[in-house]
């Protein structure tokens, strides 16, 4: 030894070829270089450090590093003991008690959480990836959602959150090319993106996959049949077992097959699910008025559904006739039940049937799943909708030739046809510029279903009571009303009827990014600035489509009012989450009398047979048996106390006596 004294690395690395144990954790902090990669770099330098002891400490300390980052991938897959001594869960914020144990039992089993909307599930996920962050200093942390301005909103929310440094996070949509993507794997350790992504880069090998060791997937009841989301987890699986999966959702799915698709698709093995009744959340969340409102449909309405049904008639009596069509209630049938009419049809078609007539009989059923598509949207939505979706049929912009074809010789459908056109040729000449369109409003506005009129009637009384209420100036920005509607059509005409009540009501359209004839998409930019304008009370009314249903942070929300029924109870539960986050909130379900009503009730029907299914019985579901533990046996994580300082986490200096100080946040982990 020389004369001068050595530091830790120094000594650390002259003995590093005799000692081949030598424990090594790299820091949360600042992401370890590949060992190959640092040894191909400097191979001189290493071998110089290990043969000549008195070598510079540059050197000696880029051995030290090269050991122990390799001593890190061979041990327990990348697991860091020291930092997996320890789980963190941050108290900066006041802690609840469902929040805490849905993240301790997150850690260590793959679990799925439902939560309603606005409960904390955001939260959860960052405690989870933080400490999966900590944990395997060399993995990476993968949080994927489905659209991107749902990536956007989530990392912004999770940074806020965590304790992970921003140069250690990005975000990647299908816009970031691919050259890019592959650079940010190499150097980045948390990532945002859409599934779909992930899915292209695993197939091109751009993805690390090994080293991912925690996996979120937000608006997890989306993963069944061969969703992107399905497609992540049965590739990552070919290249590791050793990845945490925490999937999260507002409701699990709308019945209890979908449920089980779920769970099994994701590898799932445990649940932790509360309702809106569960009594560990009902001290956070706000009572919630759901009202039904039934509208009878009106002599206007009702004569021009007779005379739908009578067209109906003349195209399914053929199909009833050669006994393909089963149910003989013509006004009872559904879009559904002819396509499944259609697929037994093309699984067992009879015999004495070939060649052209098979094709006369596809046509047929063509024309009557397009009908009745039509028939639903007249009862749902009105007259308008029903021009606007025949209108593509007529004008050949849906490329239904044949369907344009029949229904032009039947002169019932003619006669019908023209009379709408007559009502609202006019308001379709004029919608297809989009958003400007609401912009001049319409004094003499007709009314195509009643239910116009009575949603009409519950947002300005909303409005009228408010300002009753509150006498500070700018009333009208305090409140805020969400309108819902599965069509762009229905969504422009709501928009253009409140545009009436200007300046009371400011109202805004919401879509998807997609463009068509009759309305202009939004860009994920436009629906940013949408959602900012309507949060900051640019608008006070937002009138949407399915888009604005899940995930989206839309804001406080005092009314919700749903134009249609749902048959899947996702979408409904999904919307009511819109609104009692902060306050009292209230839901008002529009149904038009018969058939939308019963689809209504149906829903919640199998809402609550969900719930009670998975609460009360799990047995009838099967978990994932096979979680991989991630962390080797023999380590107790318990609990640290933490404070945050401009968004990163700063440990405080733990006291003597740390369990007596956060006994209540520290938990043993038995497994």
């Amino acid at each position: 030894m020389s004369g001068r004294q050595r530091t830790l690395f120094q000594t650390w690395g002259s003995s590093i070829s005799r000692s081949a144990g030598a424990p090594g954790c790299s820091s949360g902090n600042e992401r370890p270089q590949n060992p190959s990669v640092s040894k191909a770099r400097f191979p001189a330098a290493a071998e110089a450090a290990v043969a000549q002891p008195e070598s510079d400490d540059d050197d000696v300390l880029l051995v030290a590093m090269y050991e122990a980052e390799r001593q890190l991938s061979l041990e327990n897959s990348g697991f860091c003991t020291s930092a997996g001594a320890l789980w963190i869960y941050p108290t900066n914020c006041p802690v609840r008690d469902y929040q805490l144990h849905i993240a301790r039992a997150a850690l260590f089993c793959n679990t799925l959480v439902c939560l309603p909307t606005g409960l904390g599930k955001t939260f959860i996920a960052a405690v989870v990836m933080y400490n999966f962050y900590r944990w395997f200093p060399s993995g990476k942390v993968v949080f994927m959602a489905p659209t991107k301005p749902l990536v956007t909103q989530q990392i912004e929310a999770c940074y806020r959150v965590m304790g992970i440094p921003q140069f250690h996070m990005a975000e990647m949509t299908g816009s970031t090319h691919a050259v890019t993507r592959k650079e940010i794997w190499s150097n980045k350790r948390v990532l945002f993106l859409t599934p779909q992504v992930m899915v292209n880069d695993l197939s091109r090998g751009a993805c690390p996959a090994a080293e991912i060791k925690c996996l979120v997937i937000d608006e997890a009841h989306k993963a069944l049949g061969n969703y992107a989301y399905c497609q992540v987890v049965r590739e990552l699986v070919k290249y590791t077992n050793h990845f945490r999966i925490l999937a999260l959702s507002a409701t699990p799915g709308s019945d209890i097959k979908a449920v089980q698709q779920v769970i099994t698709n994701l590898l799932i093995g445990q649940i932790e699910l509360r309702s809106e009744d569960s009594p560990d959340i009902l001290p956070y969340s706000h009572e919630r008025q759901v009202e039904k409102l039934v509208v009878p449909l009106g002599e206007e309405l009702t004569a021009i559904q007779k005379a739908y049904v009578q067209i109906l008639e003349a195209f399914a009596s053929s199909l009833i006739q050669r006994n393909l069509l089963m149910r003989r209630d013509i006004p009872n049938l559904t879009k559904y039940q002819i396509i499944l009419a259609r697929d037994q049809f093309r699984k067992n078609p009879s015999p004495n049937i070939v060649g052209v007539q098979q094709g006369i009989i596809e046509g047929e059923f063509a024309v009557c799943i397009s009908l009745y598509h039509g028939y639903e949207l007249l009862q749902q939505m009105g007259m308008r909708s029903l021009y606007f979706f025949l209108c593509g049929i007529m004008d050949g912009t849906k490329g239904m030739t044949r369907a344009k074809n029949e229904l032009r010789r039947n002169e019932d459908f003619m006669k019908l046809y023209n009379h709408l056109e007559c009502m609202f040729a006019h308001t379709r000449s004029t919608s297809a510029s989009g958003i400007s369109t609401i912009q001049k409003g319409d004094k003499d506005f007709f009314y195509s279903h009643p239910k116009l009129k009575k949603l009409e009637e519950i947002v300005v009384e909303h409005f009228k009571s408010w300002n009753a209420q509150n006498t500070s100036e700018k009333k009208c920005d305090k409140t805020r009303v969400m309108i819902f509607s599965s069509f762009r059509d229905s969504v422009q005409e709501i928009a253009e009827m409140l545009l009436q009540h200007q300046p009371i009501i400011r109202v805004m359209t919401f879509v998807g990014h997609a463009s068509g004839k009759s309305m202009k998409g939004f860009t994920q930019k436009e629906q940013l600035e949408v959602v900012k304008q309507f949060r900051s009370g640019g608008y006070n009314t937002l009138v949407s489509t399915c888009v604005g249903e899940e995930g989206l942070d839309i804001g406080e929300v005092d009314l919700i009012i749903c134009f249609d029924a749902q048959k899947s109870p996702i979408r409904l539960i999904q919307r009511m989450g819109r609104t009692g986050r902060k306050r009292q909130g209230r839901i008002v379900v529009i149904l038009a009398e018969g058939r939308e009503e019963r689809t209504y009730n149906q829903s919640q029907s199998n809402k609550r047979n969900i719930y009670r299914a998975i609460s009360g019985n799990k047995q009838a579901l099967h978990f994932y048996q096979r979680s991989p533990r991630m962390v080797p046996d023999g380590i107790n994580p318990e609990l640290h106390k933490m404070s945050i300082i401009n968004g990163v986490y700063q440990p405080e200096k733990p006291s003597r006596n740390l369990k007596q100080k956060s006994s209540i946040f520290s938990h043993r982990n038995g497994k």
